[in-house]
């Protein structure tokens, strides 16, 4: 099993190929690795991203079967059951890297800052459920006018929502912190864009 920083640089590698059209070269998808996989499975990273439709982990870090434990949620936010997930990834595989996956122009960001701007009872409670985890990120950028344009406000929300969602992660659960500060799991940030295709990893601190 990879360690965290191992793993880290298995991923931008893979991001690499996907964005210079080299997926595949890598990636295993065949019979073969399908038969190997039927008595368990050892993914070297976590990935806890977006449902876009758009940004699917595998095929952004060309990788193949067993190689990521994915979870998506719009707007790739933190809630019981996510943490749940990661957890149960991190000490039963042994998994040592968790990668929070947010991307450029998120739908569930710009539907939060439209709602903090202009506050509607027209959402469904489940829809609701999701802007108000990302809104404690995203609500002071509106209050410190934070970016010049809109552009720009969406570009750091976004971030702010991806590091918070990072933050809960490294903060919320002991068996992550345990594993944080005695095992070497490594919790990080990034944000892929749709324009470029490439993945920043933005946010690789551990504490």
């Amino acid at each position: 099993m990879s360690g965290g920083p191992a793993a880290l640089a298995r991923l931008k590698e893979g991001n690499r190929r996907f964005v210079s059209e080299l997926q595949g070269t890598a990636a295993d998808t065949g019979e073969r690795r399908r038969r190997e996989l039927i008595g368990g499975q050892e993914p070297f990273a976590i990935i806890l991203g977006c449902s876009d439709s758009r940004v699917p982990a595998e095929i952004v870090f060309d990788q193949g079967l067993g190689d990521l434990f994915v979870i998506r949620v719009a707007g790739n936010i933190v809630a019981p059951s996510q943490i749940g997930s990661v957890e149960f990834a991190a000490e039963l595989f042994g998994t040592r890297l968790v990668v929070v996956l947010g991307h450029s122009m998120c739908g569930a960001v710009l539907a939060t800052l439209e709602e903090l701007e202009r506050p509607t009872e027209r959402r469904s409670p489940n829809l609701r459920s999701i802007v108000d985890r990302i809104r404690p990120a995203v609500e002071g950028l509106l209050e410190a006018r934070v970016g010049r344009d809109r552009k720009d406000l969406v570009h750091h929300a976004v971030r702010a929502n991806i590091r918070a969602s990072v933050d809960h992660l490294r903060h919320g659960s002991e068996i992550l912190e345990r594993l944080i500060q005695q095992d070497g799991l490594l919790v990080v940030g990034a944000e892929y864009s749709l324009e470029t295709g490439v993945v920043d990893f933005f946010d690789a601190g551990v504490a």
